[in-house]
């Protein structure tokens, strides 16, 4: 069926104009004013209201088996909450344990998302070690249509690789002409301040952050670029955090070396005060890296404004408060890592950053959309308004108001870190290749819509 938007203000992130917009056979075919629907074509009204492209979640987990616990999205509820909150594409970090298969990992994630999603999909590939089985499986998982790995500086024994294998695999990376993402954290240093802590009794969520301070993630960085300027390789950092991280960062990027900056929307709204309240309450707000001291806010609200940071993603990892980070009740390190954020994203972006002056509108859409897909190679397919995208399209009521809640969000989650905020401005229609998905913030469309997007490496 034929879709005409009409009578919106298209924003994107380098123009504002005010045009209809005609989509047939899944992507947008005319763009202009007046244009005129073919009979049965289904036409939205957008009169006062802005048409963004589809936004691009480029850091979520969906299927995330920890030990002993799970997170609660499947691609059912998580594909459904993206799409109500204006976000039509997700890259999934497909995380296997270092004792797991790679390309058995990968499979068992596509099994996930394949005739389940609601919106289109994609992976980051996890190369939790380094070896030649492995190094046969990276390449297979390329040639599937995946353009990034995704590697681990943290979690030691787990997910975390060695010196050796991070060289191996950034050296294979650039080979490939593949993006890593990187989680950087010193994981020495975590681990031995985690044991200090809890010899010392301090075991509550607030002394997670100071297991893993400012100057452990920005060593992190450090390292990774280190090791990123000497193979060539383009790296990804994932969910920077603070100043000190972002500094090294910036210093690696006056040098030459080739690297793309993610922030988290958390870390720009929300501090570690929250993981430090009393009680066990502080648990729903540790992450990695930690919620950091509110001074580092307004440096990532100016870094995304001048282009320093090039994306806000969420790290979505939804564990109930109740029976999943409570198994840390009596030690932080046990507490499941993460928040959920993927339905709140945009509203947050739109209400705490496009309102409260922090960045415009074509910054929101470039943060938020376009930049993510030029780093993942689904430029323009994606992250677009233009002949030729797909038809992912947001039209976005300002004047909306509404508050944040666990009982109203669709997360499959047991509490929400935005409890009772207030935001302004949500989608009212959202689109997927074309077809309507959500109305006035109800999924009306297809749970088997979303296509897993082959990516061809040629960006890095």
């Amino acid at each position: 069926m034929a879709l005409l938007i009409r009578n919106g203000e298209i924003i994107t992130a380098d123009s504002r104009t005010k045009a209809d917009i005609y989509c047939e056979d899944e992507t947008i075919t005319r763009i202009g004013p007046g244009l005129e629907a073919p009979p049965g074509a289904e036409v939205v009204d957008a009169a006062g209201r802005y048409v963004f492209p589809g936004f691009v979640d480029p850091h979520v987990h969906i299927t995330l088996p920890l030990v002993g616990v799970s997170a609660k999205d499947t691609y059912e509820t998580a594909s459904r909450a993206a799409l109500i909150g204006g976000t039509t594409t997700l890259i999934e970090m497909c995380c296997p344990h270092r004792g797991e298969d790679a390309l058995a990992a990968f499979e068992h994630w596509m099994a996930q998302a394949a005739g389940r999603s609601a919106c289109d999909f994609t992976f980051h590939m996890g190369a939790s070690r380094f070896d030649g089985k492995t190094e046969a499986a990276l390449r297979e998982v390329v040639r599937r249509g995946v353009s990034s790995f995704k590697i681990f500086l943290a979690y030691k024994g787990t997910y975390g690789i060695d010196d050796l294998e991070l060289y191996r695999t950034l050296q294979l990376a650039r080979e490939l002409g593949v993006v890593v993402a990187a989680h950087c954290e010193n994981e020495t240093l975590i681990a031995e301040r985690q044991r200090e802590l809890v010899a010392a009794g301090r075991t509550g969520p607030g002394y997670h952050h100071d297991s893993r301070p400012p100057a452990v993630e920005a060593e992190g960085v450090h390292h990774l670029l280190s090791f990123a300027e000497l193979t060539g390789a383009h790296a990804y950092i994932v969910h920077l955090s603070c100043k000190l991280a972002l500094d090294e960062a910036i210093a690696a990027r006056r040098r030459g070396v080739r690297v793309t900056i993610e922030t988290l929307i958390q870390h720009l709204l929300l501090d570690k005060g929250l993981a430090e309240r009393g009680g066990f309450e502080g648990a729903k707000y540790v992450m990695s890296p930690p919620l950091r001291d509110a001074a580092n806010q307004p440096v990532l609200w100016d870094a995304l404004r001048d282009g320093t940071i090039q994306t806000v993603a969420t790290d979505h990892a939804p564990f109930d408060f109740s029976g999943q980070k409570s198994l840390g009740l009596n030690d932080f390190t046990k507490i499941p890592n993460g928040i959920p954020s993927l339905e709140e994203r945009i509203k947050l972006l739109y209400s705490r950053g496009v309102r409260e002056g922090r960045i415009d509108l074509r910054t929101m859409v470039d943060v938020a959309s376009t930049q993510a897909a030029k780093a993942f190679d689904l430029f323009p397919r994606k992250g677009s308004v233009q002949p030729g995208a797909d038809a992912d399209l947001v039209v976005f009521d300002p004047d909306f108001r509404g508050v944040i809640s666990a009982r109203t969000h669709h997360m499959n989650v047991d509490y929400s870190a935005y409890e009772g905020w207030a935001f302004q401005g949500r989608p009212s229609v959202v689109t997927v290749r074309g077809r309507v998905a959500v109305r006035d913030g109800v999924f009306t469309g297809d749970p088997a819509r979303g296509r897993f997007l082959r990516r061809t490496p040629g960006r890095a």
